[in-house]
C-alpha cells in the first residue's frame, strides 16, 4: 500500500511506476494509494494561495488521478484523510489507545519543522537550525498537547526488528532505523491546538490529531470505504495487516518506529514490509526550483510515452536507491531495449510468417520446440525474472526478460530463417517452425514484463493475435512454455515501440522526439536488429 505524500508541481520518484504492481502471482492484490490532507503546512499554504483546505485537496487529489493514469497505474482504491469514515476510525484508534494508558497530555516545547510535520532534535539539525531534509530553518514553538508513549515500546520495537529483520527494506534502511530507535526514543506530540484544519481529539474540539497519527490510518480506514457504519475491528478484518507499504525514504522514521508502535499500543498487527525507495536526481545535481532543473512526470509522460518512463526508473534504478535521470541515457535505454531487442524481434518475426507463412502458425509451439536448447534458456530466465520479482528486485527482473529478447535475436541471427525459407522443402519447415519458437517467446515476454510496460506488452499481444480481455486474463502461469498452437493467426506486423529519437546537434533545443534522429550515447545490444 503506497503512500504518496507529494505536493503539486507532483516530483517523480525512481519508484513511482511501481504502485500498480499487478497480481501476476497468482493471488489477491489489494493497492491503495492516498492522500494526506491535513496538517500545518497545509494550511499554511492555502494561506499563500488564497484557497480553502477543501478547493486545494480536490486540485491535488486529482492531479494524483491524472498522473496515475497517464502512466497506466492500476489501483484499488484512492483515499484522503478528509474521507468522513477515515475520521470515524481516527477516533476509535485513538480511544483505543488511550484506554491502553498510552495518552496523556503535557505541555512541550521544541524545534519544529513545518515541512517535515514534526519536532526535531537540535543534534540533527544542521547550521542555523536548518532541517536537513528541506534546508529551512526550524521554529521554536512550545505546545499544551497530547502524547503517545513512544519510549514504552522501545524494547519491543527492537526485538520485533532482531526477529524480523526483513521487516524494513533495504537492509541499508534497517540500519538506519535500528539506529534511530538505539539512540533512545522519546514520546513525541499527537496533537495541534493551533491547527483548525484536522480531526478533532475525541472530548477536547480545542486540539486536531497530529497529522502523522491520523494518516498512517488511512491504510486500514480504506478497507472500511463501503461500510455505512465503519469500524476498526470490521476494517481490520477486510485485509489487514498489509503485504508492503512503499514510501519515501524521508517518512521512513513514520512508518517504521511511529507506525509498529502504535499498532503494538492498539493490539494489531504489524505490516509485513516498509520499504523505502530512494530520491531522483537529475544529471547528477539534486533537483530543485533554484536550479530550474525539476522534472515534471506529466511533461515526460507527455513527451515519451508512459512506456519508456516506467521501464527506464524500474529498469535503471536499482529499487529502493536513489536514482539519477539523463534524457540521453534516457532515450538510449529506451530505444535500445523497447524499440531494438523487442519491437524489432516481435517485428521482423512477423514479417517473415506474412510472407511466407500468410501469418499462420504451421505448429504448436511445444512441438516446434522439441529438443531445441531456445527453450530451456527462455524458461531459465522466466524462472529468474519470477524470483527477482517476488524479491522486489525489479532492475535484475527487467533484465532478465530483456535477455530472453537478446536470446531470441541472436537465435535470428544464428538460425537465418529468411535464407532458409530460400532453400525450400525441409529447410522451409524449420524456419517456419523457427518463427514459432520466437513468436512463444514473444508471448512470454509479453506476459513477464507486463508489470513495467503493460501499454507496450498488450500491444505485443495484439500483434500475435490475443484480445484484451485475453491480455488482462494472463496471470505468471501463462509464462508456461506452450501458449501458442497451430493454425494461429498473427496479425498485421507493425511497430509496437516508436523510437525517440534526439534532433541533430546543428539544430535548436536538443528536443527528443519520436522520429528519426541522432544518439549520443551507444547502449550495447544484439548485433542484427532492424528498426522497429
Amino acid at each position: 500500500m503506497p503512500l504518496p505524500i507529494w505536493a503539486v508541481p507532483i516530483p517523480l520518484s525512481p519508484q513511482t511506476p511501481l504502485p500498480d504492481f499487478r497480481g501476476s502471482w497468482e493471488r489477491k492484490l489489494y493497492s491503495l494509494l492516498a492522500r494526506m490532507s491535513m496538517g500545518r503546512r497545509l494550511l499554511l499554504l492555502l494561506l499563500a494561495c488564497g484557497s480553502s483546505p477543501s478547493e486545494h485537496c480536490d486540485v491535488i487529489s486529482q492531479a494524483y488521478k491524472t498522473l496515475w493514469k497517464d502512466l497506466d497505474i492500476a489501483y484499488d482504491k484512492f483515499i484522503r484523510t478528509t474521507d468522513p469514515h477515515h475520521e470515524e476510525i481516527v477516533k476509535e484508534f485513538y480511544s483505543r489507545v488511550l484506554a491502553k494508558g498510552d495518552i496523556y497530555r503535557a505541555d512541550y516545547e521544541g524545534l519544529y519543522c513545518v515541512n517535515c510535520e514534526e519536532y526535531k532534535d537540535e543534534k540533527e539539525l544542521l547550521e542555523n537550525k536548518c532541517c536537513p531534509m528541506h534546508l529551512k530553518p526550524c521554529v521554536s514553538r512550545r505546545e499544551d498537547n497530547y502524547f503517545f508513549a513512544l519510549s514504552k515500546y522501545q524494547k519491543l520495537l527492537e526485538e520485533t526488528l532482531t526477529q524480523n529483520p526483513d521487516f524494513v527494506q533495504p537492509s541499508f534502511r534497517l540500519n538506519e532505523v535500528q539506529s534511530w530507535i538505539r539512540s533512545g526514543l522519546r514520546d513525541f506530540s499527537i496533537s495541534r491546538a493551533s491547527v483548525d484544519w484536522g480531526i478533532p481529539v475525541p472530548n477536547d474540539n480545542k486540539q486536531t490529531i497530529y497529522v502523522w497519527f491520523d494518516a498512517l490510518l488511512g491504510y486500514i480506514s480504506a478497507l472500511s470505504e463501503d461500510k455505512k457504519h465503519p469500524d476498526l475491528q470490521s476494517a481490520v478484518s477486510l485485509g489487514w495487516p498489509a503485504s508492503l507499504h512503499l514510501i519515501g525514504k524521508d517518512i521512513l522514521r513514520f512508518h517504521a518506529v511511529y507506525w509498529p508502535a502504535m499498532l503494538m499500543s492498539a493490539g494489531l498487527s504489524l505490516p509485513r514490509m516498509v520499504f523505502g525507495h530512494g530520491f531522483l536526481t537529475k544529471d547528477g545535481m539534486k533537483m530543485g526550483k533554484s536550479l530550474g532543473n525539476t522534472l515534471e512526470p506529466n511533461d515526460l509522460v507527455q513527451k515519451f510515452g508512459c512506456d519508456a518512463v516506467r521501464y527506464f526508473f524500474l529498469r535503471e534504478v536499482e529499487f529502493g536507491n536513489d536514482g539519477d535521470y539523463s534524457e540521453d541515457r534516457f532515450i538510449n535505454i529506451v530505444n535500445a531495449h523497447l524499440a531494438n531487442t523487442i519491437g524489432n524481434l516481435l517485428n521482423r518475426t512477423l514479417g517473415l510468417l506474412k510472407k511466407n507463412c500468410q501469418s499462420t502458425l504451421v505448429v504448436d509451439s511445444t512441438i516446434a520446440a522439441e529438443g531445441n536448447a531456445f527453450k530451456d534458456t527462455v524458461e531459465k530466465l522466466v524462472e529468474k525474472a519470477r524470483v527477482h520479482y517476488e524479491n522486489l528486485s525489479l532492475s535484475s527482473a527487467c533484465e532478465a526478460v530483456l535477455e530472453i529478447g537478446n536470446a531470441g535475436n541472436l537465435y535470428m541471427d544464428e538460425h537465418a530463417p529468411w535464407s532458409l525459407f530460400k532453400q525450400g522443402g525441409a529447410a522451409s519447415e524449420a524456419a517456419a517452425k523457427d518463427l514459432v519458437i520466437i513468436l512463444e517467446a514473444m508471448r512470454i515476454i509479453a506476459i513477464a514484463l507486463s508489470p513495467v510496460t503493460p501499454s507496450l506488452c498488450l500491444r505485443i499481444y495484439a500483434q500475435l493475435g490475443y484480445s484484451k480481455d485475453q491480455f488482462n486474463a494472463a496471470t505468471w502461469r501463462e509464462t508456461t512454455w506452450g501458449g501458442l498452437k497451430g493454425g494461429q493467426v498473427m496479425a498485421q506486423p507493425k511497430p509496437i515501440f516508436a523510437r525517440i529519437e534526439t534532433i541533430t546537434d546543428g539544430e535548436e533545443g536538443g528536443e527528443a522526439a519520436r522520429k528519426t534522429g541522432k544518439k549520443k550515447e551507444k547502449i550495447p545490444q544484439t548485433q542484427g536488429v532492424a528498426e522497429a
